[in-house]
């Protein structure tokens, strides 16, 4: 990884905890998020991928507005580090550990390519 990737990369992990330990707090289900980015095509290219525990948990987050509300708290975390994402509905993705289990056998590193 090239050093400027390696810069970006350690300030998307540091904005992203923030969002993470907020969501924890606010958003019930939600487990952890993650992030995939080609950094020759960035922030174009970012992905973040917020995971909740069970599918019936990810679905009522989405009925509760709470979808909205982590893009938000993603947008404005990023922002303050001078990231923005052009296309957020596009960009952040959300999942649940349960459909991994049920789809991948509970591999992430497989779902996720």
């Amino acid at each position: 990884m090239k050093k400027t990737h390696k810069k970006i990369d350690n300030t998307l992990r540091v904005s992203l905890t923030k969002v993470c330990d907020s969501a924890l707090e606010n958003v019930m289900g939600f487990q952890w998020l993650t992030h995939l980015a080609d950094y020759d095509d960035f922030p174009r290219s970012l992905k973040i991928i917020c995971v909740f525990d069970t599918i019936q948990s990810q679905t009522l987050a989405e009925q509760q507005g709470r979808y909205a509300y982590l893009c938000e708290l993603i947008k404005r975390e990023l922002l303050k580090e001078n990231i923005k994402l052009a296309e957020i509905n596009r960009q952040v993705k959300f999942d649940s550990e349960e459909r991994c289990a049920n789809q991948h056998n509970g591999d992430w590193s497989q779902r996720l390519r």
